[in-house]
């Protein structure tokens, strides 16, 4: 029997990364900071948010990793 849970020594990838969006100048992008990562539980019925920071606004937006990340 195989057993397909992580162990500690394997480490799990983030489905999503969380981002707070700060609003550029007038007439500039907006620019997006990294505060944290989304890892789903193996039961598949939710996840656990790890921040790094919070944003000041109170929003944060989760997006897929990119492959480069």
């Amino acid at each position: 029997m195989t057993n397909n849970r992580n162990t500690k020594s394997e480490a799990k990838s983030p489905l999503y990364q969380a981002y707070t969006v700060r609003d550029g100048k007038e007439g500039q992008k907006g620019f997006w900071i990294r505060i944290g990562s989304f890892f789903a539980h193996d039961d598949g019925e939710g996840g656990t948010l790890l921040l790094d920071a919070l944003p000041i606004d109170g929003r944060v937006v989760l997006r897929t990793p990119k492959a480069d990340e």
